[in-house]
């Protein structure tokens, strides 16, 4: 059974006291796939270094989180536009927009993401989508994109299910976490009425741990919990659930 993390920030210093133990207790539980985020400059150096230390499991995305957005917002753009010019990388994220934190910078943000999306499209890559507390934004800017060689994952996905419908209707997969464990996590309500063929599987690891690891420092050997609640959402085996969307995930980032 080959389990795909489509999401997971393994450079993270959370993880620096036991980084191979965690990637091993992955493997050893079946998650032998791990699709690693950019953030911005200051972390590339970390993620080529788990790329050469795990080169067989580790596979690297470029792009500039929409938190790290500032002042030196075209700085950055440029350092990500070098990065995907020169070498491999198999998607264009995380990027989007995120008001939960700070609205200061929206019009950098918007600004930020619309042009990666278009280099994305330029080189027939996969974008990988972070939304917080800004859907309708995300939505304007996909819509006036969209396009047939514009496809990607909506990471993290937590909206409802009509937006569910609109980021599938615009080639986006459903990246599903933690979150749909919770109590509170309301996806797990209407999931079954997306097609699993829609859905990836991420952890977003250290953060977003699911049930009963809430709370603490999430790891891709908790994909299973994933798995566990989808078995119980859609009424398949795990191997099932494990095949089908490795599968989905192989179909985004053709590899």
């Amino acid at each position: 059974m080959i389990i795909t993390d489509t999401h997971t920030h393994l450079y993270s210093d959370q993880f620096d006291d036991d980084r191979p133990e965690v990637i091993q207790r992955a493997i050893d539980s079946g998650v032998s796939r791990f699709f690693i985020p950019a953030i911005d400059s200051s972390y590339t150096q970390s993620m080529l270094e788990l790329e050469a230390e795990f080169s067989e499991n580790i596979f690297l995305m470029m792009g500039l989180h929409p938190t790290h957005v500032k002042e030196n917002v075209e700085d950055e753009l440029a350092l990500v536009k070098e990065w995907i010019e020169k070498r491999k990388f198999y998607a264009i994220g995380e990027i989007g927009i995120d008001l939960y934190w700070d609205k200061t910078y929206l019009k950098q943000q918007k600004h930020a993401f619309r042009t990666q999306i278009q280099w994305a499209k330029e080189k027939n890559m996969p974008i990988n989508i972070h939304c917080r507390n800004a859907f309708d934004e995300i939505f304007e800017i996909l819509e006036e994109e969209k396009a047939e060689d514009l496809f990607g994952i909506f990471h993290c996905f937590t909206g409802n299910l009509e937006q569910a419908k609109q980021a599938v209707s615009l080639n986006m997969k459903l990246g599903i976490g933690g979150v749909v464990t919770f109590k509170n996590g309301k996806i797990n309500k209407f999931l079954n009425e997306i097609q699993l063929s829609e859905i990836v599987l991420e952890t977003d690891a250290p953060y977003l741990a699911p049930t009963p690891y809430r709370g603490k420092r999430n790891e891709s050997s908790y994909l299973t919990q994933i798995i566990d609640k989808l078995v119980d959402i859609y009424g398949i085996t795990p191997e099932e659930i494990a095949e089908i969307t490795t599968q989905n995930s192989k179909d985004v980032f053709g590899i």
